[in-house]
C-alpha cells in the first residue's frame, strides 16, 4: 500500500497534522500539506487517494475575512461527490458541514475545551472508520462555534451531551469529527497560550503536563487505529470501497 497520495489542507500554524501525520507516514503514505492561506488549492481531491482537512481558529462563514475558506469548502464537496475518502477535523468538520448542506453556529453553553469523552451512535456500530472504536472515546475539544445542523444525507456516528453533532459521515466515505485526535501535549498547551479565554472553559488541571502526556498516550491508543483504516480505504480500489465492517478492506 505503498504509494498512496494524501493532500492535507491545514489552516493553522497551531493546528498541524501532529499524530496523525507520524501514523500515516508509517504507513507508507505520501503527504502534501497546503497552507490554503498562502497556496492555491486544486478545485478536486481526483489526483489523491485521500483527503485531510484540519482545524483552525477563524470562523467557517467568515468569507469576506478569508476568501480561502470557499476553496476548501469547494474541494470538500467536490472529493465528497467523487466518492474520495476525506477526514475533516474541527474547523474542517464545520467546513465539510457546510459544504454539503449543513449549518454552523456559536454554541449555546459556551466554549467546549479540554480533554473529553464523546459516545458512539448505535448506528456507528458497522461503520467501517469508527464501528470499532470503543463506545466512548476520549477526544480533546476546543472550539466556540458548532455543527447545529447535519447536512440532509449525513450520517450521526457520535454525539456527547454538550454536543450532538460530534462526528458524522456524509455520503459513502467522508467523515466530519468536530473534536480532534491528532494533537500532541505540545500543540494542546500551544492552544491553551494562544487563546486563554476558550481555554478557561476546561476543567481545572486540563493543561498539566503529566494530564496531557497519560491522556495522549491513551488517545494514541484509541485512534491510531482510525487513522490505519482511513489510509487502508484510501489505498483501496474506488470499485472495492465499502462503508461498513461487512466486507473486509484491501
Amino acid at each position: 500500500m505503498t504509494g498512496v497520495r494524501i493532500l492535507v489542507v491545514q489552516p493553522s500554524e497551531n493546528l498541524p497534522l501532529g499524530m496523525l501525520g507520524d501514523w500515516f507516514v508509517e504507513l507508507g503514505a505520501e503527504l502534501e500539506v497546503r497552507d490554503p492561506h498562502r497556496e492555491e488549492l486544486p478545485e478536486t481531491a481526483e489526483d489523491y487517494a485521500g483527503l485531510v482537512v484540519l482545524g483552525g481558529e477563524t470562523n467557517a462563514g467568515a468569507d469576506l475575512e478569508h476568501p480561502w475558506l470557499s476553496s476548501v469548502r469547494k474541494l470538500l464537496s467536490t472529493a465528497t461527490s467523487a466518492g474520495i475518502p476525506v477526514l475533516a477535523l474541527g474547523l474542517g468538520a464545520q467546513l465539510l458541514a457546510m459544504a454539503t448542506g449543513g449549518r454552523i453556529a456559536t454554541r449555546r453553553d459556551g466554549p467546549e475545551a479540554g480533554t473529553l469523552l464523546v459516545a458512539k451512535r448505535d448506528t456507528a456500530a458497522e461503520d467501517v472508520l469508527v464501528g470499532p472504536l470503543p463506545l466512548t472515546p476520549d477526544v480533546f475539544q476546543f472550539h466556540r462555534d458548532e455543527i447545529s445542523t447535519l447536512p440532509p444525507t449525513a450520517q450521526l456516528l457520535a454525539a456527547s451531551p454538550k454536543g450532538e453533532n460530534q462526528a458524522f459521515r456524509v455520503g459513502s466515505r467522508a467523515y466530519g469529527f468536530q473534536f480532534h485526535v491528532e494533537t500532541t501535549p505540545e500543540v494542546v498547551r500551544g492552544l491553551a497560550e494562544a487563546d486563554p479565554e476558550l481555554a478557561a472553559a476546561a476543567r481545572g488541571g486540563q493543561f498539566d503536563a503529566e494530564h496531557l502526556r497519560e491522556f495522549h498516550a491513551d488517545l494514541a491508543e484509541t485512534w491510531q487505529p482510525v487513522a490505519r483504516r482511513f489510509y487502508e480505504l484510501a489505498a483501496t480500489p474506488p470499485e472495492e470501497r465499502t462503508t461498513t465492517r461487512s466486507l473486509p478492506l484491501a
